[in-house]
Protein backbone atom coordinates (compact mmCIF):
# COMPACT_ATOMS: atom_id res chain seq x y z
CA UNK A 1 0.00 0.00 0.00
CA UNK A 2 1.64 3.74 -0.84
CA UNK A 3 1.46 5.92 1.23
CA UNK A 4 -1.08 8.82 1.90
CA UNK A 5 -0.69 12.40 0.63
CA UNK A 6 -0.64 15.01 3.02
CA UNK A 7 -2.97 18.23 2.44
CA UNK A 8 -0.63 20.68 0.96
CA UNK A 9 0.67 16.94 -1.30
CA UNK A 10 -3.00 16.71 -2.44
CA UNK A 11 -3.81 20.68 -3.15
CA UNK A 12 -0.37 20.88 -5.34
CA UNK A 13 -1.96 17.76 -7.43
CA UNK A 14 -5.17 19.36 -7.99
CA UNK A 15 -5.23 20.22 -12.13
CA UNK A 16 -7.56 23.11 -11.60
CA UNK A 17 -5.42 26.61 -10.98
CA UNK A 18 -6.03 30.24 -10.50
CA UNK A 19 -8.42 31.98 -11.61
CA UNK A 20 -10.42 28.62 -11.61
CA UNK A 21 -9.32 26.46 -8.57
CA UNK A 22 -12.08 26.66 -5.60
CA UNK A 23 -10.07 25.51 -2.83
CA UNK A 24 -7.88 27.22 -0.66
CA UNK A 25 -7.22 24.95 1.89
CA UNK A 26 -8.39 21.28 3.02
CA UNK A 27 -9.05 20.84 6.82
CA UNK A 28 -9.26 17.00 6.57
CA UNK A 29 -8.74 14.43 5.15
CA UNK A 30 -9.46 10.07 5.28
CA UNK A 31 -11.15 7.26 3.57
CA UNK A 32 -14.11 7.84 4.18
CA UNK A 33 -14.44 12.11 3.78
CA UNK A 34 -12.35 15.43 3.12
CA UNK A 35 -13.60 18.69 4.39
CA UNK A 36 -12.20 21.62 2.08
CA UNK A 37 -12.52 25.70 2.45
CA UNK A 38 -12.64 28.60 0.13
CA UNK A 39 -13.09 32.19 0.10
CA UNK A 40 -14.70 33.90 -2.95
CA UNK A 41 -12.49 36.59 -3.52
CA UNK A 42 -14.37 40.10 -4.31
CA UNK A 43 -12.66 40.60 -7.23
CA UNK A 44 -13.60 37.04 -8.73
CA UNK A 45 -14.09 38.13 -12.71
CA UNK A 46 -17.20 36.42 -12.92
CA UNK A 47 -18.67 38.87 -10.51
CA UNK A 48 -18.71 41.70 -12.83
CA UNK A 49 -21.44 39.97 -14.93
CA UNK A 50 -23.73 37.83 -12.60
CA UNK A 51 -25.49 40.49 -11.21
CA UNK A 52 -23.79 43.99 -11.95
CA UNK A 53 -24.17 45.88 -8.69
CA UNK A 54 -25.57 43.19 -6.53
CA UNK A 55 -23.18 40.24 -7.54
CA UNK A 56 -24.07 36.26 -6.51
CA UNK A 57 -21.57 33.29 -7.20
CA UNK A 58 -22.97 31.44 -10.13
CA UNK A 59 -24.74 28.15 -9.29
CA UNK A 60 -22.30 26.04 -11.38
CA UNK A 61 -19.30 27.89 -9.87
CA UNK A 62 -20.34 26.48 -6.75
CA UNK A 63 -21.18 22.73 -7.89
CA UNK A 64 -17.64 23.16 -9.52
CA UNK A 65 -15.96 24.00 -5.97
CA UNK A 66 -17.88 21.09 -4.75
CA UNK A 67 -16.25 18.83 -7.81
CA UNK A 68 -12.97 19.96 -7.14
CA UNK A 69 -12.98 19.52 -3.41
CA UNK A 70 -15.46 16.00 -3.62
CA UNK A 71 -14.53 14.39 -6.31
CA UNK A 72 -10.47 15.91 -7.63
CA UNK A 73 -8.93 16.16 -4.44
CA UNK A 74 -10.88 13.30 -2.77
CA UNK A 75 -9.99 11.20 -5.25
CA UNK A 76 -5.87 11.96 -5.44
CA UNK A 77 -6.39 11.26 -1.72
CA UNK A 78 -7.90 8.01 -2.77
CA UNK A 79 -5.74 6.91 -5.30
CA UNK A 80 -2.63 7.91 -3.13
CA UNK A 81 -3.70 4.71 -1.00
CA UNK A 82 -3.58 2.41 -4.06
CA UNK A 83 -0.18 4.13 -6.23
CA UNK A 84 2.80 4.84 -5.68
CA UNK A 85 3.00 8.91 -5.44
CA UNK A 86 5.28 9.38 -8.93
CA UNK A 87 1.98 7.66 -10.70
CA UNK A 88 -0.46 9.61 -9.63
CA UNK A 89 -0.09 12.86 -11.95
CA UNK A 90 -0.52 10.02 -15.24
CA UNK A 91 -4.16 10.15 -14.26
CA UNK A 92 -6.90 12.75 -15.01
CA UNK A 93 -10.19 12.82 -13.05
CA UNK A 94 -13.00 13.71 -14.96
CA UNK A 95 -16.45 14.73 -13.56
CA UNK A 96 -19.30 12.58 -14.94
CA UNK A 97 -22.55 13.35 -12.58
CA UNK A 98 -24.13 15.72 -10.38
CA UNK A 99 -27.62 15.69 -8.45
CA UNK A 100 -27.60 19.20 -6.98
CA UNK A 101 -29.67 21.34 -5.09
CA UNK A 102 -28.89 25.03 -3.81
CA UNK A 103 -30.39 26.14 -0.54
CA UNK A 104 -28.94 29.92 -0.67
CA UNK A 105 -26.55 32.46 -2.17
CA UNK A 106 -22.97 32.61 -1.82
CA UNK A 107 -21.72 36.56 -1.86
CA UNK A 108 -18.42 38.22 -2.74
CA UNK A 109 -15.86 37.77 0.59
CA UNK A 110 -17.86 34.69 1.80
CA UNK A 111 -15.52 31.47 2.98
CA UNK A 112 -17.58 28.08 2.29
CA UNK A 113 -16.42 24.89 3.66
CA UNK A 114 -16.96 21.60 1.27
CA UNK A 115 -17.95 18.52 3.35
CA UNK A 116 -17.51 15.19 1.12
CA UNK A 117 -18.49 11.60 2.11
CA UNK A 118 -17.83 8.54 0.37
CA UNK A 119 -20.61 6.59 -1.24
CA UNK A 120 -18.48 3.88 -3.54
CA UNK A 121 -14.66 4.18 -4.76
CA UNK A 122 -13.79 1.33 -7.05
CA UNK A 123 -12.14 1.03 -10.19
CA UNK A 124 -10.82 4.78 -10.45
CA UNK A 125 -14.94 5.81 -10.03
CA UNK A 126 -15.28 8.13 -6.95
CA UNK A 127 -19.22 8.81 -5.89
CA UNK A 128 -19.84 11.37 -2.94
CA UNK A 129 -22.20 12.89 -0.96
CA UNK A 130 -21.22 16.92 -0.32
CA UNK A 131 -22.44 19.54 1.23
CA UNK A 132 -21.53 23.26 1.17
CA UNK A 133 -21.99 25.81 3.88
CA UNK A 134 -21.08 29.19 4.69
CA UNK A 135 -19.26 30.70 7.61
CA UNK A 136 -22.55 31.38 9.62
CA UNK A 137 -22.79 27.18 9.24
CA UNK A 138 -25.85 27.32 6.85
CA UNK A 139 -26.57 25.08 4.01
CA UNK A 140 -25.70 26.29 1.27
CA UNK A 141 -25.77 23.41 -1.38
CA UNK A 142 -25.71 20.01 -1.47
CA UNK A 143 -25.29 17.25 -4.15
CA UNK A 144 -24.27 14.09 -4.73
CA UNK A 145 -21.64 13.69 -7.57
CA UNK A 146 -19.75 11.81 -9.61
CA UNK A 147 -16.19 11.51 -11.05
CA UNK A 148 -13.84 8.91 -12.62
CA UNK A 149 -9.74 8.25 -13.07
CA UNK A 150 -8.75 8.56 -16.72
CA UNK A 151 -5.58 8.30 -17.69
CA UNK A 152 -3.79 11.44 -19.67
CA UNK A 153 -2.54 11.43 -23.45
Amino acid sequence: MSQALSHQQILDLVPQQAPFRFIDDIVSVNEDGIVGQYTFKEDESFYAGHFPGQPVTPGVILLEAMAQTGVVAFGLYLLSLQLEQSELDRWLTLFSDAEVEFSRPVYPGELVTITAEKVFWRRMKLKAKVTMHNSANELVASCVISGMGVPKQ
